[in-house]
C-alpha cells in the first residue's frame, strides 16, 4: 500500500463488519485473566504500583470541578495553566480509576471514584480546551430569541481533548461495562455522541481534518476509536472511517518520506501514538483487510524516535520539542512487533505513569496492554543519519553528539532556526536548542518570533545587519552537499534566504564533524558574499550557563566538560550575555548567548570556528 490510505466508502464497506466483538480482548473472559495475570507478574510490578500508589494519592483528595471564574482566565487574560492543571488533573482520576477498577474488581471503592469522575466529566461545558475555543459557538455570549434556534440545533467545537475524551470514554465504556452502573453507562455513551460523534457527522468538517501535523491523527484517531467502540450501524461507521482515513493522509502529508517529525520528538510520540492507537483498532475491526502499517511511509515514521534520541533520556529538541523526553514502552513493543528494525530502548527511559502532564488514556492503558516482557531494550547505538528531505543529520558516536538542520521556515510549529546546531558530550549539552516555550495566547499568534525560543536571535544563527531570519516558506536552506564517513561528515548548507536581506547574495555554512580521532572537533565556516558593504554582521551561538574564559585564541566554556571555541581575533570581537526565557513547563530557564561581531565588515567575509572538545 502507498502512503495513500483508504478512502472509499465501498472499499471501507467490504471489509467493515468481519469483527463484530472486542477489539481490546476476545472475549470478556479473556479479559479478567489478563489483567489477574498481571497482578502476579513481576516483570508489570513496577508499571502497576506506580498506578497504585497515585490510586492512594487520589482517595485522600475529592474531584475538583472546574468553576467559571477558572474557565475564563484565558479568555480574559490569554493564560492557559491554570485551567489546565484542573482539566488534566480530572482525566489522572478518571485513568487511575478506571485501571484500579479493572486490576482489582472487588473493591468497590475504585469503582465509585471511577463513577464519580465519569459524571463530572460529563458535566464539563465543554471538552475542548478554553484556549481552543475562540470565535466558537461555546463562547458566543449573544442573548436574543435566535439563542432558542443554536440550542435546538446545537454546535459543538472538536478539538484534541474533546476527541481524546470520546475515545478514552469510550474504551472505558467497553472495559468496564460489566462493572459500572447503567445510568452511568448511558451517560458516557449519550454524551460521547453529543459532544463528538454527532456534531462529526452533521459537521460538514473541522479545520484540523486537513492539518498536516498532530491534531490530524489525533482528533481523527480518536474519533475513529470512539466509533469503532460504539457504533453498531455499518453505514454510519463506514461514513465516519471515511472522514477519518481522509484526515489521516492529510496527517501523512506533514511528514516527508524519510518520516521525521519536524515538530519535534514529543508531538511524534503525540500524533504518531494517536495514529498507531486507531490503526490498530481498525486492522483487529477488519480482521487486518485494513492494515494502515503496510504503508512504507509509515514505517518510516515508525523509525522516528530511535534517530532523534542523542543520549539516553536526551533527544534532539528541534522545533517544540523538550530537550528530555521518555519513551512509551507500550508503544515501542508494538512497533517492533509490526517492523523488526524498530529499535527497543531501555527499559528505565519508560514514561512513568504520572509522566504524561495531560493524562491521556490510550498510551496509559497501552504502555500496560501492549508491554512486552521479553523485549529488552538497549542503549542508542553510534549512528549517523542524514534525513534528505527535512534536513536533518543527527551524529552519534561514542558519547559525543552533532546535531543540525536545514529546512524551511514554516515547518509544523515552526522556529525560525536554518542552519541551527546542537553539540554535547557525555550527556552534557555545550550548544544547544532552547525548545519549546510556555505555550500561551501571544505564542501561537503574531508574536511567535519575539519570543526567544522560537525566533532565530535565540537560536546558533548569524545576525545579519541587525536582522535575525524571516518566517515563511519562501525562506528555506538548499543543502549543497552532504558526505558521512567513518571519521568525519560534511554538511554544507545554502542559506541565504532564511534572511529577508536584499544586499546578501549568498550565506554558505558548512559543518566538518571530527568525529573519531582523538582531537575531536566540529568545523563551522561561513561565507558571505554582499551586493554593498554590510554595516553589522554577529555570529550568534546559544549555550547553558557555563563558565567563560578567555584566551588569547579563543574562548573556553566549562561545564563538566570543556568546550574551547577558537576563532580569529583580528576580524572578531567577542562578548557575551546571560539571557532566559520560559520554558514548557512554565518555568524561568536560563541561558548565554555568545555574540562573535565582525570588526570590519567587507562584502566579501570567510569565517571560521573551531569548536574543540577538550
Amino acid at each position: 500500500m502507498s502512503s495513500q490510505l483508504f478512502t472509499k466508502i465501498d472499499e471501507i464497506k467490504k471489509v467493515i463488519g468481519k469483527q463484530k466483538g472486542s477489539l481490546l480482548f476476545s472475549n470478556k473472559v479473556e479479559q479478567d485473566e489478563w489483567f489477574k495475570s498481571i497482578k502476579t507478574n513481576p516483570a508489570y510490578q513496577p508499571l502497576l504500583a506506580e498506578i497504585i500508589e497515585e490510586a492512594e494519592r487520589l482517595l485522600q483528595e475529592p474531584v475538583h470541578e472546574i468553576p467559571f471564574s477558572t474557565f475564563s482566565i484565558f479568555r480574559d487574560k490569554g493564560l492557559r495553566l491554570e485551567y489546565e492543571k484542573v482539566y488534566f488533573e480530572k482525566r489522572n482520576r478518571l485513568n487511575v480509576f478506571a485501571l484500579m477498577t479493572l486490576i482489582e474488581p472487588n473493591q468497590s471503592i475504585y469503582q465509585e471514584q471511577l463513577q464519580d469522575s465519569i459524571w463530572s466529566i460529563c458535566n464539563e461545558y465543554t471538552w475542548c480546551l478554553p484556549a481552543h475555543l475562540k470565535n466558537s459557538p461555546e463562547m458566543d455570549s449573544s442573548f436574543d430569541e435566535t439563542m432558542l434556534g443554536s440550542i435546538y440545533n446545537q454546535q459543538y467545537t472538536i478539538d484534541l481533548f474533546a476527541s481524546e475524551t470520546a475515545f478514552t470514554l469510550s474504551e472505558i465504556y467497553k472495559l468496564t461495562e460489566n462493572f459500572l452502573d447503567p445510568l452511568i453507562q448511558k451517560r458516557m455513551v449519550e454524551e460521547i455522541y453529543r459532544r463528538v460523534l454527532l456534531p462529526f457527522c452533521n459537521q460538514p468538517s473541522f479545520h484540523w481534518e486537513t492539518s498536516t501535523h498532530n491534531w490530524a491523527a489525533v482528533c481523527a484517531g480518536s474519533i475513529g476509536a470512539a466509533a469503532l467502540h460504539l457504533i453498531n450501524d455499518e453505514e454510519r461507521l463506514t461514513s465516519i472511517l471515511e472522514r477519518v482515513l481522509h484526515s489521516l493522509n492529510y496527517y501523512l502529508q506533514g511528514f516527508n518520506e524519510d518520516g521525521t517529525c519536524m515538530e519535534g520528538y514529543g508531538y511524534w510520540q503525540y500524533g504518531f501514538g494517536y495514529f498507531t492507537y486507531f490503526a490498530d483498532l481498525l486492522k483487529k475491526k477488519t480482521d487486518g483487510a485494513l492494515n494502515l502499517f503496510t504503508s512504507e511511509k509509515v514505517h518510516h515514521i515508525a523509525l522516528f524516535q530511535q534517530k532523534c534520541f542523542i543520549h539516553r533520556n536526551q533527544v534532539v529538541n528541534f522545533s517544540d520539542s523538550t530537550e528530555k523526553a521518555t519513551v512509551f514502552l507500550g508503544l515501542s513493543h508494538y512497533l517492533k512487533d509490526i517492523y523488526s528494525d524498530v529499535e527497543v530502548p531501555e527499559e528505565d527511559l519508560r514514561a512513568p505513569f504520572t509522566a504524561d502532564h495531560c493524562s491521556r488514556w490510550a498510551p496509559a492503558f497501552r504502555n500496560l496492554l501492549w508491554f512486552n516482557e521479553n523485549e529488552t531494550g538497549k542503549p542508542w547505538q553510534n549512528a549517523t543519519y542524514y534525513m534528505s528531505d527535512s534536513q536533518w543529520l543527527i551524529s552519534r558516536n561514542d558519547r559525543l553528539v552533532f546535531a543540525c538542520k536545514g529546512g524551511h521556515n514554516d515547518e509544523p510549529h515552526n522556529h525560525n532556526d536554518i542552519g541551527h546546531f546542537i553539540l554535547q558530550a557525555d550527556g552534557e549539552t555545550l550548544l544547544k536548542d532552547l525548545g519549546s516555550g510556555m505555550y500561551c495566547d501571544g505564542y501561537f499568534g503574531e508574536e511567535r518570533y519575539s519570543f526567544l525560543c522560537n525566533g532565530s536571535q535565540g537560536h546558533s544563527v548569524p545576525i545579519i545587519n541587525n536582522q535575525f531570519q524571516a518566517e515563511g516558506i519562501s525562506h528555506f536552506a538548499t543543502i549543497t552537499d552532504v558526505s558521512l564517513h567513518d571519521d568525519i561528515d560534511r554538511v554544507e548548507i545554502e542559506m541565504t534566504k532564511a534572511y529577508e536581506i536584499k544586499s546578501l547574495e549568498k550565506l554558505v555554512r558548512t559543518f566538518s564533524w571530527k568525529k573519531k580521532d582523538d582531537n575531536r572537533k566540529l568545523i563551522l565556516s561561513d561565507a558571505y558574499l554582499f551586493k554593498e558593504t554590510p554595516s553589522c554582521i554577529i555570529e550568534r551561538f546559544i549555550a547553558p550557563v557555563l563558565h567563560v574564559t578567555e584566551e588569547q585564541d579563543g574562548v573556553i566554556l566549562k561545564g563538566k566538560r570543556k568546550l574551547k571555541i577558537i576563532f580569529d581575533r583580528s576580524m572578531l570581537d567577542f562578548d557575551y550575555q546571560e539571557a532566559e526565557f520560559i520554558n514548557h513547563s512554565g518555568k524561568v530557564e536560563k541561558l548565554l548567548m555568545l555574540d562573535f561581531k565582525v570588526n570590519e565588515p567587507k562584502s566579501i567575509v570567510q569565517l571560521e570556528f573551531r569548536f574543540q572538545l577538550l
